[in-house]
């Protein structure tokens, strides 16, 4: 039934109480002069007490609660007896000083045969005496006009066998009238007189483990009776056939607190009284279906199934009740229903709403829903998205809270700094939700508020986003990867579609997924990565690994301009610095500490970021690796596929090129994208665009003099250089010039005594990158010159600056360079193997191993300098063999265990045949990389 029909018949029970008692006065004056015939005057009144009243409840099968007529509140209530007849006793809960008792036979069937006829009904009660306890005893009537046809509840109890009659020391027409009653009972074999043993319950008081039972049904309607109700909001009672005695709370509203009979402290809130009536006269003692959702504590969160309606629907319509955010999403009818009726309560101001003023929502923009396109996730609880109008905007997820980080999150792996998106379990996954899911695409967007500016952050644009009909919160949070916001009961700033997404939550709570799950799921879940960026000696490690296999495959994770990315390698779990090669990007201002702006930013260095924000940030990109630079950056090609389309993948250096937004440089000559960067920036020129913007046809040709001029003859200066350290995974390098070994050894002797005569505390050194220092080299534990090349977790990684060697030592265990040793140059320098290539990752242990073998099994070697890329130098290396001069680079050519490198210089062209010449012998003869034919794709 509606509530309406529910505020119907409680209007019809006031009008009839109030005539009731209005038409009685007369006649009950009557009885009290004549004697009333329906009863005997008892001994200690001569005018018997006749009331007209409601069943609230009946508490046994003689015994029930009558409610009168509501004045300004509450309706007065009194428990009344039924005279002449006792019932059996019905088991009683424990308590603290007493066991649990059984129930009699019988009892409650005779319990439930008076609730059957009585509660909710008005009855008439005839009082016969008042038991010197106080207790009214009397006869009960149904329905009638007069005690002549009306229904005397006791007889037809006793008539049923459900009642025993009580035959006091005078017998009067009333006692024989039940006795004769209760001997046709037992003639009939009815009730307690009959054969069949009685109902005697076995009832569970106590519910040891709540959640099982809550697992047990399974969300399934449950018979039920209302045994209490213990405020507007909380109820007990009997779950059948089983008789689980349980506490209920209603899920997803709070109505006030009544007062705690147990405290003196304890005060009734607002409308308590009220709003337990209400439920009282709807519910007490009526069957209903109870569906049990959760548990709080020891007690159940669930709804109640009344055919008359929906009972916290009508409390939060009558503003008896407000909804609560913990529970709502548990509502089996849904939530939008209980927020409706609340609602309603709101513009009425009814009871607890009397002094409600609407929250404003704070945001002034011209459109609250729009649609845009997402161009950054930000996180997991805020993306970018571009209007129509091109403008950006920054939206925070509306209720939406972010994993909170731990003590144990803030210690990631040693060598890199604190990162939230890797370190706080469940934060990556959920930035990568919403990375696959709507970056690049238009979303549908509805602003629902904004939280003002604090001292700890800033103003929040709070919006609900939809990608088709999936909420985007909804999405996360269902999958365990965010939590919903718990606000304020008086904050209505919150998501348009809150109890959605806290029925999300609650499904993923109890399918323990993500940050719902234990401890040990949420520690695998757990990115690990390594950062490199920075790391010159792990970058030199790492470089094979990302350049085996063709194109390694990352997610751009940030950019600081054109050119500079950090990518995020899934694979290998890494996190690297790339620069784009091939070309030169202006280069923007750096900020600072403090925020403080370094530098002035070159000529469209804005519009450079820009470009590249706008084609690769966030985008799955494939990155073709070539080299590292001093800095332990990567430096390479990078492609992306803004269509998906792996196999149109744009060159990134290609497309700055193009738009004018960078130049060639020239190690461009040595790549294979040379020809397509070339043409790139010659269509950039012609087109003017951006850099060349002023650039003239006398320009153009006095570059094509100065190429045309570029005749100059190889020059050949070979130095003898001494072999000290070879560098892993890579044809490079460290040596001493020959004639700069006695003084490198006559300095480095002489600081160590100096060091041996004022010798160095230990830990008195603070270490800092770049620094200048003396180590203890860990092979003979003597003193030596070395260069700090990064700091992390008290370890130092350094480099030995007379002999080449690189290791990581503690930083307590270096010192202070003694005076006048540090303006000594640097003993030893770092050269590379020129027209050379390493082989793929199959043979480079092999190249490697040669490599070694031919430049430690001579004493000395001779180098020539060739070219420089960037600050690396390259040079080609010979020893003596007899009266033959051997070129260690064209013999790992010849022998099948390189690949030789082409350079564009003409002064360099002959060298680079007879590497080529030696490289096409290699490949006919299928010596060692060759020995399966030409994995180039240039068989021959």
């Amino acid at each position: 039934m509606r509530e309406s029909s529910w505020n119907e018949e409680c209007a019809g029970w006031k009008t009839e109480i109030a005539g009731y008692l209005s038409k009685n006065k007369k006649r009950m004056s009557d009885a009290a002069a004549t004697a009333s015939p329906i009863a005997p005057p008892p001994a200690s009144s001569t005018t018997p007490a006749v009331r007209r009243g409601l069943v609230k409840s009946v508490l046994s099968g003689d015994a029930v609660i009558l409610q009168g007529q509501p004045q300004n509140g509450p309706p007065p209530e009194w428990t009344v007896y039924l005279s002449n007849v006792s019932a059996p006793r019905l088991g009683r809960r424990p308590t603290d000083s007493a066991p649990a008792t059984p129930d009699e036979p019988y009892a409650w069937e005779a319990r439930e045969f008076l609730r059957g006829k009585l509660v909710g009904q008005f009855v008439t009660f005839v009082r016969d005496f008042t038991a010197t306890s106080g207790r009214d005893h009397g006869r009960v009537y149904l329905g009638g006009t007069s005690p002549a046809d009306a229904e005397n509840v006791a007889e037809e109890a006793v008539a049923a066998g459900l009642l025993e009659v009580r035959q006091g020391k005078i017998t009067d027409d009333y006692t024989t009238k039940l006795l004769e009653l209760q001997e046709q009972a037992k003639a009939s074999g009815k009730g307690k007189w009959s054969s069949t043993p009685g109902t005697i319950r076995e009832i569970r008081w106590v519910i040891d483990n709540p959640r099982e039972l809550v697992d047990k049904y399974a969300q399934k309607p449950i018979d039920a009776v209302i045994e209490m109700v213990r405020d507007g909001s909380t109820v007990r009672a009997f779950l059948l056939p089983n008789y689980e005695y349980i506490t209920l709370q209603l899920s997803g509203v709070r109505a006030p607190s009544t007062k705690n009979p147990t405290s003196h402290d304890s005060r009734a809130e607002p409308f308590s009284e009220e709003a337990k009536f209400f439920v009282e006269s709807r519910l007490l003692q009526r069957d209903v279906q109870i569906i049990l959702e959760s548990t709080s504590n020891q007690n159940f969160v669930g709804s109640i199934i009344h055919p008359k309606g929906n009972i916290a629907e009508s409390l939060l319509r009558e503003g008896y009740a407000k909804c609560v955010d913990w529970s709502i999403g548990l509502c089996t009818g849904g939530a939008q229903k209980l927020r409706d009726a609340e609602r309603q309560a709101k513009e009425k101001r009814v009871r607890l709403w009397k002094s409600y003023t609407p929250a404003a929502s704070g945001y002034s923009g011209d459109r609250k829903a729009f649609s845009a396109k997402v161009v950054e996730v930000v996180l997991n609880d805020a993306v970018v998205v571009q209007k129509e109008d091109g403008t950006e905007m920054k939206l925070h997820l509306s209720s939406v809270r972010l994993p909170k980080e731990t003590a144990e999150d803030k210690q990631p792996s040693v060598g890199r700094q604190f990162r939230p998106l890797y370190d706080v379990p469940f934060m990556f996954q959920a930035r990568e939700f919403l990375r696959k899911r709507i970056h690049g695409k238009k979303v549908q967007v509805q602003i629902d508020y904004v939280q003002p500016k604090t001292d700890n952050f800033p103003e929040k644009t709070c919006a609900t986003i939809k990608h088709g009909d999936l909420n985007i919160a909804e999405g996360l949070i269902s999958r365990g990867l965010s939590k919903v916001v718990r606000h304020r009961a008086d904050d209505e700033n919150r998501s348009c579609e809150y109890d959605l997404l806290l029925a999300a939550e609650a499904n993923a709570e109890k399918g323990k997924k993500g940050l719902f799950a234990d401890k040990t799921a949420e520690k695998k879940d757990t990115l690990r990565i390594q950062e490199i960026a920075g790391d010159v000696a792990k970058s030199k490690q790492f470089l094979p690994y990302l350049q085996r296999g063709g194109r390694a495959e990352g997610v751009v994770e940030f950019l600081s301009g054109g050119s500079r990315l950090r990518i995020y390698i899934p694979k290998e779990t890494v996190l690297i610095t790339f620069l784009l090669g091939g070309i030169n990007c202006p280069k923007g201002s750096r900020v600072g500490p403090g925020g403080v702006t370094i530098g002035a930013a070159e000529p469209f260095a804005d519009e450079a970021a820009a470009f590249t924000r706008k084609l690769v940030l966030q985008h799955e990109v494939q990155l073709e690796v070539e080299s590292t630079d001093k800095n332990g950056n990567f430096v390479g090609y990078l492609f992306v596929s803004p269509d998906g389309n792996t196999s149109r993948g744009i060159n990134l250096s290609e497309a700055l090129v193009e738009a004018g937004l960078a130049t060639l440089h020239f190690t461009a000559e040595r790549s294979g994208h040379y020809n397509a960067l070339l043409a790139a920036e010659n269509r950039a020129k012609k087109a003017k665009k951006n850099i060349w913007a002023n650039y003239t046809e006398e320009q153009q040709q006095e570059e094509v003099e100065v190429q045309q001029a570029d005749t100059s003859e190889r020059k050949q200066n070979y130095r003898q250089v001494a072999v000290t350290d070879l560098a892993p995974g890579a044809l490079r390098f460290s040596a001493q010039n020959i004639e700069d070994g006695a003084k490198i050894e006559k300095m480095t002797s002489e600081m160590r005594q100096a060091i041996a005569d004022h010798p160095p505390l230990a830990g008195s050194y603070a270490a800092k990158r770049g620094d200048l220092c003396v180590a203890k080299f860990s092979e003979d534990g003597l003193w030596y010159r070395a260069k700090v090349e990064s700091v992390r977790q008290g370890q130092a990684e350094i480099v030995y600056i007379d002999y080449g060697n690189r290791e990581t030592v503690e930083v307590a265990k270096l010192a202070q360079i003694p005076g006048g040793f540090a303006s000594f140059p640097a003993g030893v320098k770092e050269y590379n193997l020129a027209l050379v290539k390493l082989p793929n990752e199959d043979y480079v242990q092999l190249t490697l191993d040669a490599f070694a073998q031919y430049l430690y099994g001579h004493s000395s070697v001779f180098v020539n300098s060739e070219y420089k890329v960037g600050t690396a130098e390259y040079v080609t290396v010979y020893f003596d063999m007899g009266n033959k001069k051997v070129d260690i680079g064209k013999s790992l050519v010849e022998e099948g265990l390189a690949l030789a490198d082409s350079r564009r210089e003409p002064r360099l062209q002959t060298l680079c045949n007879e590497y080529k010449s030696a490289e096409d012998k290699a490949r006919k003869s299928r010596k060692n990389i060759w020995e399966y034919g030409d994995f180039t794709g240039n068989d021959i």
